[in-house]
Formats: structure tokens, sequence, C-alpha cells
């Protein structure tokens, strides 16, 4: 490969700031703190949400603030996630957490960025990672870790043509994130603050759960669904003819394929994930209770025992079934029992939940105008990975000349 030169991380940076060895403390709200967890796939994620004091925020990051185009890398669990800082709002770096500064006039930034997500620059960071549990990284050796560098011109060439395909992806997010917005705010103006068409003449009458319209009714969550229950124990092969689901896969209310595995263990006939099925993560701390709806049609697939599966019975629309549960991700958050890193979502805790059931007509006038949004929501989700499968195809083959 012509053109280009070998420099460590410590000769194209600036700037590397560490917070490892510390643990802030959290607050409910703030100034959002950024864990190894929400960094993935190049993106720093919404779930789980964790903030510190915003009066305490100068005083924790005294080693250094972030800047608008500084990369962040994790460190371990899991080593080599990147992300990049693309505007200049305030954040808090946890431990896990390294921010690297590119040179100016050396290294562009998001040549950085896209750099250490190369297959060349991950097997630089595995190559210096020590550990057998958990793979990671010391600073010192970090600092060793080889990039790529080609003349400045051409470093941004290469980092123009890959955000292209990131800005790409990230309007169709925002187009997602609006779509399911205006599914759920219409769920709660209809099933929540029942102003659901022709409401001025439907009645409220006492219930359980307060006032509802008359003809409503108040049902546990089981009696609504046909079935509740767990997956299957696989046996991992990556030739197996099926693919399971497990508690990663379920992220900021939807569901990803990308870290589900195929496996080769015969499935139960009722484990086999539906169209319209809901999955709710149920063991574990930090991923317990966290929901998404199946709204593709998936052969040949199911979930693990971390994960729960619940299926609309019959009757039920499927989006106002969804959409519901969706809504009661904060409530499966709370009824997790058990020990710390052993808490357990039980399926009679799931089933007895109450909730206000409209009647099938309205639920189907629901289900009508939700669907067209929540598909297209899907269909922006295909062309996301469509394009992510291109950049990264691209990625090695740009990086190596």
């Amino acid at each position: 490969m012509a053109g280009f030169s070998m420099l460590t991380i410590e000769e194209a940076t600036e700037r590397l700031i560490d917070y490892r060895g510390k643990t802030p403390p959290k607050t409910d709200s703030g100034v959002r703190l950024v864990t190894a967890k929400v960094v993935k796939g190049g993106q720093i994620h919404d779930e789980p949400a964790e903030y510190i004091a915003a009066d305490f925020y100068d005083e924790w990051m005294r080693r250094g603030l972030p800047q608008k185009l500084d990369v962040l890398l994790t460190t371990e669990a899991p080593l080599g996630e990147v992300a990049i800082l693309r505007d200049d709002a305030r954040i808090a770096l946890a431990q896990r957490i390294i921010l690297l500064r590119a040179k100016p006039g050396v290294l562009d930034p998001l040549y950085l960025f896209y750099a250490l997500q190369s297959d060349f620059g991950q097997g630089e960071l595995n190559a210096r990672a020590s550990g057998t549990t958990v793979l990671g990284i010391k600073q010192s050796e970090l600092r060793k870790v080889r990039i790529p560098v080609f003349p400045l011109p051409v470093q941004q060439r290469i980092a123009g043509i890959l955000s292209a395909y990131d800005e790409l992806i990230e309007n169709s997010q925002r187009r997602i994130k609006i779509l399911e917005a205006m599914a759920r705010a219409l769920y709660r103006e209809w099933f929540v603050h029942f102003r659901f068409p022709g409401n001025e003449s439907v009645p409220r009458v006492p219930s359980p759960l307060g006032e509802i319209p008359q003809g409503w009714e108040v049902k546990k969550l089981g009696e609504v669904s046909t079935c509740i229950n767990r997956g299957i124990t696989p046996r991992y092969d990556d030739e197996g003819e099926s693919v399971v689901i497990n508690q990663k896969c379920v992220r900021d209310q939807r569901l990803s394929l990308e870290p589900a595995r195929r496996q080769s263990k015969a499935i139960p006939s009722d484990k086999f994930i539906c169209f319209g099925d809901v999955l709710i993560n149920s063991t574990g701390v930090g991923t317990l209770g966290r929901v998404a709806q199946v709204y593709e049609n998936l052969e040949k697939c199911t979930v693990d025992t971390h994960v729960t599966i619940a299926r609309a019975a019959r009757g039920i629309d499927l989006d106002f079934y969804g959409c519901c549960l969706l809504s009661l991700q904060e409530t499966f958050e709370r009824l997790g029992v058990g020990a710390t890193g052993q808490t357990e979502l039980g399926r009679a805790s799931i089933f007895d939940i109450e909730l206000v059931v409209p009647p099938e007509n309205l639920q189907r006038q629901f289900g009508k105008t939700a669907r067209a949004m929540r598909a297209a929501a899907v269909t922006f989700g295909k062309q996301i990975q469509n394009l992510r499968c291109t950049r990264d195809l691209l990625l090695p083959r740009l990086l190596s000349g």
C-alpha cells in the first residue's frame, strides 16, 4: 500500500483523556454521562441514560472537556467500540471511555473515527489488549496502537465518502424516531388521556384504575395475551438453521438482529417468534425490562431464556398491544426482583399487570392509523441496514489504499 505512513495514537493525537479509576456519583438528571454501555456501532445510544449533577460537571471533568469531533473509544467491556462527538453538547465521560483528539494538520478527526473501526484498527487494539475473562487495553498500550495515515487530503476524501453513508443513516434514524414518536403520541392521546374519536359522547365510569370510558375494561396483561413465556436454552452453532435473539438485541425499544446468534437445538412450536410478538428482557441489571415489538416476519427465529415472549390474544389489535407494552417499559423495570446481578422479571409479575382495554373496534381503528407510521419506520430501518453493509464493505478497501 503506497502513499501512507504508520503513526501511533501517541504521535497522531494532541490529547488523550482517560477517566479510568474513578466512578462519579450519578443523579436522575443533569449532564449526560457517556458510559461504555451506550457506545456501540459508531454511535452513542440513548439507553441506558445516566447523568451526573450539572454543578458537579466541572469538578468531574477537570482532566479535560470534550469538544466537537473528539473520538470516544471503549477500553473494556467491550473493547474497541468507537463514537465521534458531532456537536458541542455537554457530556461527561465515565470509566472505560477514553477521549482522543486528532492532531491538527496530521490527522482528520473523522478519518481517526473510521480508522479505529477498521479491521486493521480493531486488530491493533486486540493485539495490545490483555485479560482473560474480559479484554481491556491499558493507556500505555493504547498509545502504541498504530494507524495507517495518508496525506491529509486523502484522509479527508476517505472520511467524506464514509461520512456520506453515516449522514444518510442518521437522517433515516431521525425519521424513525419521528414516526415512532407519532405512533406513541397517538396511543397516549387515545388510550391514556382518553381523547379518542367520539370521546365526547362516551361517559366515564369508575374502575380499579380510576375513571375510564364506558365500555372499556380493566384486564390483566395475561388475559389479553395468548402466551407469556421465556425462550430456550440454545445450542450455539454458526451453521445452525435457526436464530436466537438475546437481550442485546432489544435496545431503544427496537429489535436488532445484529447481536443474534445461530443455533441448532430443536425449537418448540410455541417459541418461534411471530409477527407482532413483544419481547421483554427479563434477567439482570441494566437491560431488564427493555421492550421491543417484532414488526417483520422472521423465519426460524426464537429467543433465549433471558427474554420473555408476550403474544397478543385473538381480538387484540397487534399495534395497540405493542404500543401498550412499550409504554409499560418502566413498569417492567421496576418489577424485577432478586439480588444485584441476578434480578429476574417473572412471568407472574408480567401476567398480573393491570391495564385499560378499549373496545375491539377502537383498537382496530388505532391500528389502521398507527400501522402506516410503524411500517414506514421498519422500512427506514432496513435502509439503514443496507447502508451500513455498504459502508462496512467500503471501509477496509478505502483504508487499504
